[in-house]
C-alpha cells in the first residue's frame, strides 16, 4: 500500500500548515510506515493511505515519488 505522510522537517518545530511537507512511502500499515521513518527526525502530523482515484490524482503530480526505504 502507498501512504502519504504529512510532516515538519524537525521534531522541534511546532506544526504550521505553511511549513508542512509530504512524502509518499510504501508500507504494510500506518505503524510500519511510522517505524520506517522514525530515524529521520520528522515531526509526523498524519499518515494517510492513498488508493483509488486519490492515488491516480497524486501520481499525475510531477513531484510524485515513492520514497525507497
Amino acid at each position: 500500500m502507498i501512504f502519504k505522510v504529512y510532516f515538519q522537517k524537525s521534531i522541534k518545530e511546532v506544526p504550521v500548515r505553511e511549513n508542512t511537507k509530504s512524502l509518499f512511502i510504501e508500507g504494510e500499515s500506518v505503524r510500519d510506515v511510522r517505524s520506517k521513518i522514525a530515524d529521520r527526525g520528522f515531526n509526523v502530523e498524519f499518515v494517510q493511505e492513498v488508493k483509488g482515484a486519490y492515488l491516480e490524482y497524486e501520481q499525475q503530480n510531477e513531484d510524485y515519488k515513492v520514497l525507497e526505504i
